[in-house]
């Protein structure tokens, strides 16, 4: 099942994986590299409002995914935010974080607000094919980790 705030973030071209509950899109506003949104499936738009399925397999998700970005990004942190001002549906933002900048198809991805809260507003700006490229090579990942 797909929601608004999937589709906003460009589901399903940019779907890196699907958990029973969750997807794992990236992010085409990349403040820094490998920036994912995690994506609830389930109908809800509180927290509390997840079954305990969900909950459950919001750990399968962050196993994976923090797996799959330390070998992608090598990230010193990683922060998951969870905003839900302008995008209801539960959802975290996933934010590999780093002290120098990462490359990446050329593009160079600093990360701004190093070693403070992530700085949103500077992001990198993916083109939709740059944005599924970059999820077909983290999903590559995933199926291998």
């Amino acid at each position: 099942m797909t929601n608004p705030t999937a589709r906003k973030f460009g589901y399903p071209e940019t779907l890196v994986a699907e958990t029973g509950s969750w997807l794992v899109l990236v992010r085409p506003q990349q403040p820094t590299l490998g920036a994912l949104v995690l994506v609830c499936k389930e109908p809800a738009e509180a927290f509390s409002g997840l079954s305990a399925a969900a909950f459950a397999d919001l750990q399968t998700a962050i196993v994976k995914i923090e797996r799959v970005l330390k070998d992608f990004t090598a990230y010193q942190r990683i922060n998951y935010l969870m905003l839900m001002m302008v995008d209801k549906d539960v959802h975290f933002h996933v934010l590999p974080r780093y002290e120098t900048p990462r490359s990446h198809g050329g593009a160079s991805f600093a990360d701004a607000g190093w070693p403070g809260p992530p700085a949103l507003g500077q992001a990198v700006e993916l083109s939709p094919a740059d944005a599924a490229a970059l999820a077909k090579t983290l999903g590559a990942a995933w199926a291998k980790a």
